[in-house]
């Protein structure tokens, strides 16, 4: 059998001089950013966007275990080979930035950005593991989207983000099902959090330079690995910003992370 493609999305010229890879966080899909990549290609057409569903999220569901940041990272290489879109940047936000870290020993982009996300080993827990939680336990079905946009609700999460997670839902006759299984995400996280990157951030490979964007009302990124960050950019290969806005950058400051890759990317 064939090795499965990761579905994606191309925004932009049909063969622009640079390509720049997307990589959406745990329980997204690469249409997340469409409206992001859209005014990026509008703003710098010599670039194209390609927006990837990681493996077991949006349309990307036939892959095998196991479901690890490596496998991620293999996906995106088979991708790039497949499509000979070679990326000059790849971003990755939240789980799509330990992704996009790892892409540099795999593809040596001239830039990775990294979206509000630390490069720490991690004991798992936040909001994504929270919902983690909620998945086990209530996996569907539901009569109606409302009634899981509520039940998250019920379980702290604002209404918003409650009715995006709601986008992961899909429909058959007996009521509506999320789109992933619980177990995979799990896999995906708990590889996620036990990964330390900081030997990619302090000594990147020659080619590659590293662009640390964190969110000013997220709680992501410690003030200390903040911190630790500034120091490894002497080099002048790492380079660390903050934008106001809290941890969905590309939403809560569209026009700030815009500009700030508009004058950024090569």
């Amino acid at each position: 059998m064939s090795e499965p493609l990761l579905h994606h999305h191309v925004v932009g010229a049909d063969d622009p001089p640079h390509w720049i890879y997307v990589l959406h966080g745990i329980y997204g899909a690469g249409r997340n950013w469409a409206s992001f990549a859209k005014r990026l290609t509008e703003a710098r057409e010599e670039w194209g966007v390609v927006l990837v569903d990681l493996r077991m999220h949006g349309h990307s569901t036939e892959f095998e275990p196991p479901h690890t940041l490596s496998a991620c990272v293999a996906d995106l290489s088979h991708l790039v080979e497949a499509t000979d879109r070679r990326p000059t940047a790849v971003l990755g936000h939240s789980f799509g930035g330990k992704i996009a870290l790892m892409s540099v020993a795999a593809m040596a982009p001239a830039q990775v950005w990294v979206i509000d996300s630390t490069p720490s080993r991690k004991t798992p827990g936040g909001a994504a593991y929270r919902m983690l939680q909620i998945l086990k336990r209530l996996p569907g079905p539901f009569p109606e989207r409302a009634d899981a946009v509520a039940a998250m609700e019920a379980e702290g999460f604002a209404r918003n983000v409650a009715a995006w997670m709601a986008t992961n839902l899909v429909a058959d006759a007996g009521g509506y099902w999320w789109r992933f299984e619980s177990a995979d995400m799990e896999a995906m996280l708990d590889d996620f959090f036990r990964r330390d990157l900081w030997d990619v951030v302090e000594a990147p490979a020659p080619a590659s330079e590293i662009h640390l964007v964190q969110a000013s009302e997220s709680d992501v990124i410690a003030p200390d690995e903040y911190d630790r960050f500034v120091r490894a950019s002497a080099d002048g290969r790492a380079h660390a910003h903050r934008l106001r806005g809290g941890h969905w950058l590309h939403v809560d400051n569209p026009d700030g992370l815009l500009g700030l890759l508009v004058d950024r990317l090569p």
